[in-house]
């Protein structure tokens, strides 16, 4: 018999491919849905492509592609009885229950379409032609490492090596003091990735980076002027180190003394480490918000499918389930599918069948699904987001939405659900004229006016009683969680605020200056964030332990925004003057700023001379010019040839067995970039039936939206007319009811664990990692995120 199937494989054997270096063999994951070898069907591996297929998707590649030989790969999961076992050939792991176990794997390889099926164990019984090639191709697949190590690789925690400037690093006794928090560019606006030169203490903007976020690049030219080498990022800043990068170097690097460094300007490191090891979490706030002390009732089913916690990834978690509660998000194919087909989330066996299972083989439960491959692909080239470190839930929001803004090119991008328009009321205190501009936002922030708080009785005496505890070298009291009334809250939100160095036109000189905001038009989901992480003024990261009674229900209306008043008067319409420097030689184009306007969509002459006529200040000011300037009968406009993508990257892909049209359409909407090409291709299966005509009209047409703000907090101005006329913008009235909240538990964001409870079919559930349980107690009060959704009926 094994003559003949080797016989049967002679025809395939061109097919049959040894990985090659570089080559991802995906053995764990179906491209398609979340099957695995452990799912009851297997999981089915292209001796070709490397790809792998559950049992429902190894057909349809089968019939597309004319790929015949697969490995067919099966895990048996057995429990281990708790005694002592000395020894044992398989693999041993231990559940979250505790319970032991032990993996089992099967291979063979299956021949479409008549599911020939080979036992690997016998490949050396083949004819010798046969067997020689097929046995290294099966060792080096089964022997494979991850396809996701060459991601967790890429990350900055393994690569950077200590930095030639660490130990002869000289720092400037200038008495700059770097205080917790309200720092800006120095010599521009910008409040975010913000950088602190370890020589001089200036504080400077970065470039942008790849998901929209960044600066001017005023860091990078403080560096060229003075060779200072290292800066640190400020909002990085922990006990556990920072992120440091070096210009001279040009990567990110280690600083063995970066606690000395930053101690010359006022940062304690080793203060910080002290405090924040001893403050730790109220046991009461873990117990409580997971619900510990009640006994949950699990329910599986559509829409109830849990999430394996690959290793601090619960911020992701949670945030991807309460995004798939949405609607207009349930459209992604693999993520969605997995989360609410039901297929992963089926009640266990019954009572009295499971004992007699267990008697055999131990039966492992549902356990969710596993994000590796998902995690990849939105955290690739993130030095944060592709570590396995803890990481803060609001952060990864924003990142995924511009994520999906860059990703939705010639489609309805479901993320414009939570976009919004602000209104700014910026007001000269000397001259009392204004200015109204928009932005563009996807959340609200809740400052946190611990003043306010209806217990503060309570937390005097609390207070004294701890100092008193501490003086004398007692155990603290029991803490005392402050009260705050959401109405303090969303009065602080309004309150106008100091603009520091407010630059007036009507004086053509800095002043003083307030700004106030409103609300221009209604998401039709409002993401609500309370700013509970904050830094003390000897730098010790802390998290307000807050009470606040979120409503509900909740009424914005009276937040809208009212635009210009009878008898205010504006300021003048005039900005800074641009100064560039005198130079007899034409002026050199920053290419990379030309490139990263180009990434947005831009053509490339346009890039070129928004960077030129900007004298080279940096992409922000560059993308504000060509803004202004796109209705100019000179700018440059994107033809279809110029949006082909390279022949080459093409073939690539259709050699892999993708349809033409199919992998056309997944090169334009990636920038041309053929990795994150194939896993747009995993991500969008429904594209493949579309024609190709209608594919190419889509994606060739010119985006509209590309002047859109990909930073969720860029201060850049907007034409009012153009974005509320724009369908981008869902407005409505601001009446809201809450259907989701994500809670943190912990002193940091860096640290602790996130769950996340969600109001489906009129009742509360709640989501920690794999387990999905009915919500007896859903504390309300104590969560981070909120997400409400517009009433129906206003």
């Amino acid at each position: 018999m094994a003559t003949d199937l080797g016989e049967l494989l002679v025809p395939y054997m061109p097919t049959i491919r040894v990985p090659r270096t570089g080559d991802r063999v995906f053995k764990s994951e179906c491209a398609f849905s979340y099957d695995s070898p452990e799912s009851e069907g297997g999981l089915y591996v292209c001796m070709n492509t490397f790809l792998g297929f559950g049992r429902e998707h190894v057909e349809r590649h089968y019939h597309k592609t004319g790929q015949s030989v697969y490995m067919h790969l099966k895990r048996h999961v057995k429990e281990v009885r708790r005694v002592t076992r000395l020894f044992s050939n398989l693999e041993l792991n231990r559940d979250f229950n505790g319970v032991d176990y032990e993996y089992e794997d099967e291979a063979k390889l299956v021949i479409f379409p008549d599911h020939f099926e080979i036992p690997l164990p016998n490949i050396e019984e083949l004819p010798a032609l046969v067997s020689e090639i097929v046995t290294i191709a099966c060792d080096a697949v089964l022997n494979a490492s991850s396809p996701y190590k060459k991601q967790e690789a890429d990350s900055w925690e393994e690569e950077i090596q200590v930095s030639k400037h660490a130990r002869s690093l000289r720092q400037q006794e200038n008495g700059v003091r770097i205080p917790p928090s309200g720092w800006k560019c120095a010599k521009c606006e910008m409040r975010e990735n913000l950088w602190l030169n370890l020589t001089d203490g200036s504080v400077l903007c970065g470039k942008w980076f790849f998901d929209g976020s960044g600066g001017n690049g005023h860091a990078l030219e403080h560096y060229k002027e003075t060779n200072f080498p290292l800066a640190v990022k400020l909002d990085t800043i922990t006990p556990d180190g920072a992120d440091i990068y070096s210009f001279d170097e040009e990567e990110a690097v280690l600083d063995p003394h970066i606690s000395e460094h930053l101690l010359h300007f006022g940062i304690d490191m080793l203060q910080m480490q002290r405090v924040y090891n001893d403050v730790q979490p109220c046991v009461s706030d873990w117990e409580v918000i997971q619900e510990s002390s009640l006994k949950l009732k699990p329910v599986y089913g559509s829409g109830y499918t849990g999430i394996k916690n690959l290793a601090n990834s619960c911020y992701l978690s949670t945030t991807m389930q309460v995004l798939f509660s949405i609607p207009e998000f349930q459209r992604a194919a693999k993520l969605g599918h997995g989360l609410l087909s039901g297929q992963y989330s089926k009640p266990p066996m019954k009572s009295e069948l499971i004992e007699q299972v267990m008697k055999e083989e131990y039966k492992q439960q549902q356990r969710g699904i596993s994000p590796k491959m998902f995690k990849a692909l939105v955290s690739k080239g993130h030095p944060e987001f592709s570590s396995d470190r803890q990481q803060d839930a609001h952060e990864f929001f924003l990142h995924l939405i511009n994520l999906v803004e860059r990703n939705s090119s010639g489609s309805e991008n479901p993320g414009d659900v939570f976009r919004f328009l602000v209104e700014e009321r910026v007001q000269c205190c000397q001259t009392q004229k204004v200015r109204y501009t928009q932005r563009i936002d996807y959340l609200m922030q809740l400052p946190v006016p611990l003043e306010a708080a209806s217990n503060r009785e309570e937390l005097i005496a609390y207070e004294s009683k701890r100092k008193e505890a501490e003086e004398n070298m007692r155990p603290p009291p029991e803490p005392v969680r402050a009260r705050i009334p959401f109405t303090a809250c969303l009065q602080a939100f309004t309150e106008p605020e100091n603009v520091p160095d407010f630059w007036s036109s009507a004086l053509q000189a800095k002043s003083a200056g307030v700004k106030t905001s409103r609300f221009a038009s209604f998401p039709e989901y409002m993401v609500m964030q309370i700013k509970k992480f904050t830094f003390g003024v000897d730098w010790v990261p802390k998290k307000l332990d807050v009470s606040v009674d979120v409503p509900d229900f909740l009424d914005l209306n009276r937040l809208r925004a009212t635009g210009l008043q009878t008898g205010e008067a504006e300021l003048p319409d005039l900005t800074p003057p641009i100064v560039i420097p005198e130079d007899t030689r034409a002026p050199e184009i920053d290419e990379s700023s030309v490139m990263q306007l180009a990434e947005m969509g831009f053509p490339l002459e346009a890039c070129r001379k928004a960077v030129y006529y900007t004298g080279n200040m940096g992409a922000e000011m560059a993308f504000n010019w060509i803004i202004a300037h796109m209705e100019d009968p000179s700018f440059p406009t994107i033809s279809a040839l110029d949006n082909q993508p390279p022949e080459e990257s093409i073939s690539i892909l259709t050699s892999m067995g993708f349809p033409r049209h199919h992998t056309i359409q997944a090169l334009k909407a990636t920038n041309n970039n053929l990795e994150r090409a194939l896993d747009w291709i995993f991500t969008h299966p429904d594209c493949e039936d579309e024609s190709e005509a209608m594919s190419d009209t889509a994606e060739t047409e010119p985006n509209n939206n590309s002047f859109s703000n990909a930073n969720a907090h860029s201060d850049s101005s907007l034409s009012p007319d153009q974005d509320l006329s724009s369908p981008r913008v869902r407005d409505g009235p601001g009446r809201y009811e809450l259907f989701a909240f994500i809670s943190h538990m912990g002193s940091s964001t860096m640290s602790g664990h996130y769950v996340c409870h969600i109001k489906k079919e009129g009742r509360w559930l709640i989501y920690n990692d794999h387990k999905v349980c009915l919500s007896e107690r859903p504390p309300k009060d104590l969560g981070y995120m909120y997400f409400y959704r517009r009433l129906s009926s206003c």
